[in-house]
């Protein structure tokens, strides 16, 4: 019996027996000196079996997935070869049926008067864990994928709303220019003819000309309305002119100190259908939200689109306003974010807003163009 075995104390011996997890040691050749009666049972042999034999050779001389498992590698015998204690809790041991089993173990050397006499090593099955733990990460698995699956569906119901919707505002556009306009472009001349036929008398050529006045206006404000159901530039002239002309709107309109840059690279033709209305809506969220809530006294508005084979189209919308603090940004009920958010990510694309309360805020879409399988719809 080694020197190992004969130091130890019946006392202690009596522990490692009445212990449930396995403990046994090895001398400096990797042979092992005592195994507890835990140990032997979980490893399928009885104790005279184990005694002696080269542990690494009975146990762990082999991987979970059937890869060879050399001596030199075996962090057991590291622990004391090279000083390199140890606690592993992804490895198999084997029985002596041939079986394995996921184990947890420690090993660490045995220092007597200065000299390393070999290693302790303890270990526990945990197969029970383990087969826990993948049934939850399975579990996790699959429950991202559905929602992913959901989330996708709501992106793609979302896109179908807002596609439904700028359709209806088309249609809505095109009866008004069709039927409001052409009935008040022929009350103005009327209203033109009946005002010359009453020169003589002056109350009735001023109720004409206030008449005629109040018909204008109606003409602007209807052409307003019609422009922001859908501006009739980004059909005729598409998205960069679109993009442009929005910008100058809100640059003489706003009153603020407004800058507006602009740089689309030779031959990228603007994206038509669902990404151009997208794009062009977000772009109205952004300017719509300077003024709204932003109290700024500047804005920057940088447009940029790459150039082939893979162009992308950037929007940045910089102000120095009250800003918001990263709650509001992510609220729930914060509509127009989201709504810009859903909408730049069902196309691909994404969209940052870095905000600081007092420091202003920044609004940047990031927009592939290339042409994929999400990129099309008419709106």
């Amino acid at each position: 019996m080694s020197k190992l075995v004969q130091s130890t104390p019946d006392r202690l011996t009596l522990l490692l027996e009445s212990t449930g997890e396995g403990i046994f040691g090895i001398d400096m050749d990797g042979r092992c000196t005592f195994v507890n009666r835990a140990a032997a049972q979980m490893l399928g042999c009885r104790t005279e079996q184990v005694l002696g034999q080269n542990m690494h050779e009975l146990i762990h001389h082999t991987h979970g997935d059937g890869r060879h498992y050399p001596e030199c590698d075996c962090p057991i015998y590291n622990a004391f070869r090279r000083g390199l204690p140890c606690r592993i809790d992804d490895e198999v041991l084997w029985r002596a049926d041939g079986s394995s089993f996921w184990a947890e173990y420690s090993s660490y050397p045995v220092i007597e008067h200065g000299q390393v006499l070999g290693a302790v090593v303890t270990f526990v099955d945990i197969t029970e864990r383990r087969q826990a733990q993948d049934l939850l990460r399975r579990t996790n698995e699959e429950l991202e994928l559905r929602v992913a699956e959901r989330t996708r569906q709501l992106r793609d119901l979302a896109n179908h709303l807002e596609t439904v919707r700028e359709a209806e505002r088309t249609r809505i556009a095109r009866e008004i220019h069709d039927e409001l306009g052409s009935l008040l472009v022929a009350l103005k001349m009327d209203t033109h003819w009946l005002g010359k036929r009453v020169a003589p008398q002056p109350e009735l050529v001023a109720k004409c000309t206030g008449m005629g006045r109040l018909i204008d206006t109606a003409v602007d404000n209807v052409g307003r309305i019609i422009t922001d159901l859908r501006p009739s530039i980004l059909d005729h002239q598409g998205l960069w002119a679109a993009l442009e002309w929005h910008a100058q709107d809100f640059i003489e309109s706003s009153e603020l100190d407004a800058t507006l840059q602009v740089h689309v690279a030779a031959a990228v033709s603007p994206p038509e259908g669902g990404v151009a209305i997208a794009v062009f809506r977000i772009f109205q969220e952004m300017l719509s939200n300077v003024a709204r809530h932003a109290k700024a006294r500047s804005v920057r508005m940088h447009i940029a689109v790459d150039g082939p084979p893979d162009p992308v189209l950037y929007l940045d919308v910089r102000d120095d306003g009250a800003g918001a603090a990263p709650a509001a940004l992510t609220d729930p009920h914060s509509f127009g974010v989201m709504g810009m958010r859903e909408r730049a990510g069902h196309f691909g694309g994404r969209l940052t807003i870095d905000s600081t309360p007092g420091q202003g805020t920044r609004v940047r879409l990031v927009m592939p163009l290339t042409e994929g399988p999400q990129s099309g719809g008419a709106a």
